[in-house]
């Protein structure tokens, strides 16, 4: 009975310890930006872009940890799909800001 019951608090041990290593390597949620100041397009894009650095790096840091045997296939694959994502979005976003300055380019004046 007494190895049953030290097993298991081994196992909510090393359960804690995995799930800080994920908070660690999981990729950064997007945060809100406040409403009711003063925001401008500018520090829009700027929360956009470092909220997409942090995904890219969570996604690099899940691979080294994988290499290294740390990390689960699993956790690895959701962290570089999140990657992905978070780059397509800003190829997506400057194609769109390139094809409008073009467009002001154009413009008769």
């Amino acid at each position: 009975m007494l190895e049953a019951i030290s097993s298991t608090a081994i196992s909510a041990g090393q359960a804690a310890s995995r799930a800080t290593e994920t908070q660690a390597i999981a990729p950064a949620a997007p945060t809100a930006i406040q409403s009711g100041g003063d925001v401008g397009f500018d520090s829009v894009m700027k929360q956009v872009t470092t909220d997409a650095i942090g995904t890219l790096k969570a996604g690099e840091a899940a691979s080294i940890s994988a290499m290294q045997g740390k990390e689960s296939t699993r956790r690895v694959v959701e962290a570089l799909m999140s990657a992905e994502q978070a780059l397509q979005t800003a190829v997506a976003v400057r194609d769109k800001v390139v094809q409008a300055y073009q467009e002001v380019v154009r413009m008769s004046i």
